[in-house]
C-alpha cells in the first residue's frame, strides 16, 4: 500500500553533468503533474511524464529539475551589426567635431565594445545530458516510492486496526439484533394489558403484530454484506494500488450502516450503529491518503 504524500530527491553528477531531480506530492483524486525545468528539458516533458505514470497512479505530483553542464561545448559568436554601426558612426561624428584628433576606432575595438558581439554556448539537450535527466528522474520516483511506502504501512495499520473495531460493533449488532422483535412483542403486550385490562389479550394479533415488526427491522442482509465487506477490505489491503477500490468499498460500509440505523427501532442497535458510522468515517479520511 502507497500513501499519496511522499518526496523524493537526486542528484547525479558526472563527466561535466550535474542533473537533480526533486518530486514532491500531496493528495489528488487523479494523477496531475505539475513540471519545472529548464528550457533545455522542454521538449522532453512528455517523456517525463510518461516516466512519473509508471510510478505513480494518483496524487499532485510537483516535479522540478535543474542542471548545470560544466563540459566543453561548441561556441557561435553572434555580431549585433545595428549596435557596431551605431557604435562606428558615432564615433566618426566625434571625430567631424574634433578634426585636430586622431579617429582610433578599429575593428577589434569596436569587436570590444558592449552588446557587439556576443557568444553563444549550444545548450541543446544532447543524449548524455537526457541520459542523465532521466536516471536522476528515476532514482527521485524510486526514493519517493521508498517513502509512499513507508507512510502507506502506517495508514494500512491504521485502517486494519479500525477494521478489528468495525467488526466487533458488527458482531455486537448482530448479538443484538434478535432481540429487538421480542422486546416489542413484550413491550406491546404490557402495553395491550394495561389497557385493555381484564377483557384480555388477544395473542394472535401480538404475534402478528410482532412479526410485521421483525420483518420491518430485520437487518440480516446488512449485518452479512458488512461482514463481507470486512473480509473484502482486509484483502484488498493486501495489494499496492487500493485507494479506489476501497473508497468504493468504503461507500458500502457507510451504505449498510446508515440503512442499520433507520431500521433498528432500539436503542442499544442505534448506539452500536451510530459507533459503526464513526469508524468508517476514520477509515474513509484514511482511505483519502493511499494511491
Amino acid at each position: 500500500m502507497l500513501s499519496m504524500t511522499g518526496y523524493g530527491r537526486s542528484a547525479l553528477s558526472f563527466d561535466g553533468i550535474e542533473v537533480s531531480a526533486e518530486i514532491k506530492t500531496v493528495n489528488n483524486r487523479y494523477l496531475d503533474a505539475n513540471l519545472k525545468c529548464p528550457r533545455a528539458f522542454a521538449a522532453e516533458e512528455e517523456n517525463i511524464r510518461g516516466i512519473i505514470r509508471e510510478y505513480i497512479t494518483r496524487g499532485h505530483a510537483d516535479v522540478y529539475l535543474s542542471y548545470t553542464d560544466k563540459r566543453e561545448r561548441a561556441k557561435t559568436f553572434s555580431i549585433d551589426t545595428a549596435t557596431a554601426k551605431a557604435y562606428a558612426e558615432a564615433a566618426a561624428k566625434i571625430a567631424a567635431l574634433f578634426p585636430e584628433a586622431q579617429n582610433d576606432v578599429t575593428v577589434t575595438g569596436i569587436l570590444r565594445y558592449p552588446e557587439v558581439l556576443r557568444a553563444e554556448e549550444d545548450t541543446s539537450l544532447d543524449d548524455d545530458l537526457k541520459n542523465a535527466m532521466i536516471k536522476a528522474v528515476r532514482a527521485a520516483l524510486e526514493k519517493l516510492n521508498a517513502m509512499r511506502k513507508t507512510e502507506g504501512e502506517k495508514l494500512k495499520a491504521d485502517m486494519l486496526s479500525r477494521m478489528d473495531e468495525i467488526e466487533r460493533l458488527t458482531e455486537a449488532v448482530k448479538q443484538r439484533a434478535p432481540l429487538v422483535a421480542e422486546n416489542y412483542r413484550e413491550k406491546l403486550k404490557a402495553k395491550m394489558d394495561k389497557i385493555l385490562g381484564a377483557a384480555g389479550v388477544d395473542e394472535a394479533r401480538i404475534l402478528s403484530e410482532a412479526a410485521i415488526f421483525a420483518d420491518k427491522s430485520n437487518i440480516d442482509e446488512e449485518l452479512t454484506r458488512l461482514f463481507s465487506h470486512i473480509s473484502q477490505f482486509r484483502a484488498i489491503c493486501g495489494e499496492e494500488i487500493v485507494g479506489r477500490k476501497l473508497d468504493f468499498l468504503v461507500q458500502e460500509f457507510n451504505r449498510e450502516a446508515n440503512t442499520i440505523c433507520s431500521k433498528s427501532n432500539d436503542l442499544e442497535i442505534t448506539r452500536l450503529g451510530l459507533a459503526l458510522k464513526n469508524e468508517i468515517e476514520k477509515v474513509r479520511e484514511q482511505v483519502q491518503n493511499v494511491e
